[in-house]
């Protein structure tokens, strides 16, 4: 059985996310660099048709999307675990924030960073409004819970963990938000937690 293959860059919250999961697990895996070179050429897109990370490898089995990797890896190696409950209403809590997590955070936190950071081609002012209803509903949740989809830590914190703790860097304060950065300490406290290489906080601060 070979090792497991993670094709990703480090500052991608996307594959942060599944680095946490694998580290949290102690499932060992291999890092492969996949920069926006490697991505545009016709082997990578192979493995994802639009060139897109993070790739998980595992056992010649391909799977792209970060959160369908984290639905993956719990399945296959933690299935009686906290990280994806079996109980119907809490399994519903969980799918709900996954799909914040491609929603709201993906087009307004995350579209917020890589505009700032990587002059990516995303509306600004439009992901800014996104985060600036998102965060309030967030921080509202997070004052009764101490995580988002049950009492346990799930893969639905994970999803959404790396690009709200990196929100600073898309010029978006967290400083408002108590209960947001009590969470995102929870998180990162728990073993097997790895940081994400931090970029300097960008002069267009809301």
């Amino acid at each position: 059985m070979h090792p497991i293959q993670l094709y990703g860059t480090p500052l991608s919250g996307h594959c942060h996310r599944v680095v946490l999961l694998l580290n949290m697990l102690n499932l060992p895996f291999e890092a492969k660099e996949a920069p926006a070179s490697v991505r545009l050429t016709t082997e990578f897109q192979q493995f994802s048709p639009m060139g897109q990370i993070p790739v998980l490898i595992d056992d010649g089995l391909v799977l792209t999307d970060s959160n369908a990797i984290l639905v993956y890896l719990v399945k296959r190696y933690a299935p009686d675990s906290h990280w994806l409950p079996e109980d119907a209403v809490q399994a519903a809590q969980v799918q709900l924030w996954l799909s914040k997590a491609a929603g709201e955070i993906r087009y307004g936190v995350a579209a917020a960073r890589m505009v700032a950071q990587f002059n990516a081609p995303e509306d600004y002012d439009a992901s800014v409004a996104i985060a600036g209803l998102f965060f309030p509903h967030l921080e509202q949740h997070l004052s009764q819970h101490d995580f988002l989809a049950t009492g346990q830590v799930t893969i639905a914190d994970l999803a959404c963990f790396s690009y709200v703790r990196a929100a600073p860097e898309g010029g978006l304060s967290l400083e408002p938000y108590p209960a947001i950065r009590r969470w995102l300490a929870r998180i990162a406290a728990l073993p097997g937690y790895q940081p994400q290489p931090e970029l300097p906080l960008p002069t267009i601060a809301q």
